[in-house]
């Protein structure tokens, strides 16, 4: 449980924004300056366990294997904050890398997370953790607010050679982007969205790069298909789980590592 004077216990106007608007922005750092250059410096490390033909956006629950990641996936600062969305009972699932580096042509089309995941109800959130400063020249991720509150849309194989993503939301489909909102973080700063907001996010054609770790969690009400997705492991993190829905993972003893298994998405499987 969050103490009652914790600044990342979420006020109600922050939680009553979140369930409006589908995010959360302008939150207490996670990490300081001097804590996130001692991440980042230990991040080649992981890198260097990618397999040849592979990348960053490879590294897909790899905190199941690596101490480094789980101990970010468990930071109380970040279930602090989690906790004010999903409420008391809730576990971590997925982590998942996104690096742009300087000068790269790599874009994430417009998307649902929720639309990926073999997974009802839908009652999750991202956590994005941003490694370096992110903005809008660098890559930053686009969002459009409320767009959570019209359920899950449509998507198509995504039709952009450099999309990081393999589907995008279907042509057609009925949103303004010119309504987006461009999120910018320091680094070591969090960001939270819900799992049906549509967002993505442009190229980096600038001299930084754009590195965040993306961290899932979802109430224990929520129940993954195994037939999709049987690799599937949670991770307790705050309450109890009186649904008892899904396998649970053992944590990692090893500081960089990772698991002998890829995670399936329902568009992997053929389920979409």
């Amino acid at each position: 449980m969050p103490t009652p004077d914790s600044p990342y216990r979420l006020s109600e106007d922050q939680k009553a924004f979140y369930h409006e608007n589908g995010y959360l922005l302008g939150l207490p750092p996670i990490y300081t300056p001097e804590e996130m250059q001692a991440i980042n410096a230990e991040l080649p490390h992981l890198l260097a366990l990618l397999e040849p033909g592979e990348d960053s956006k490879d590294i897909r629950e790899w905190h199941e294997a690596s101490t480094y990641l789980f101990d970010i996936c468990m930071n109380p600062k970040i279930h602090d904050l989690v906790e004010g969305v999903l409420g008391p009972n809730f576990y971590c699932w997925a982590s998942n890398f996104f690096i742009k580096e300087p000068h790269t042509k790599s874009t994430v089309g417009w998307h649902q997370d929720a639309y990926y995941w073999p997974m009802a109800p839908h009652h999750s959130v991202t956590v994005w953790l941003a490694f370096d400063d992110v903005d809008e020249v660098n890559g930053g991720m686009k969002l459009i607010p409320g767009s959570h509150r019209g359920g899950i849309i449509n998507h198509q194989r995504s039709t952009e050679t450099d999309s990081v993503l393999t589907l995008e939301l279907a042509d057609g489909t009925d949103f303004r982007a010119d309504g987006a909102v461009q999120f910018k973080l320091k680094a070591g700063e969090c960001s939270l969205h819900d799992d049906r907001a549509i967002h993505g996010s442009p190229a980096n054609p600038s001299a930084r790069r754009r590195a965040g770790l993306t961290i899932r969690f979802s109430g224990t009400d929520v129940k993954n298909d195994l037939s999709v997705n049987p690799n599937f492991k949670v991770y307790l993190c705050r309450g109890e789980d009186t649904y008892r829905h899904n396998p649970y993972g053992t944590p990692p003893t090893t500081r960089y590592g990772r698991p002998n298994f890829k995670p399936v998405s329902n568009e992997e499987a053929g389920a979409k």
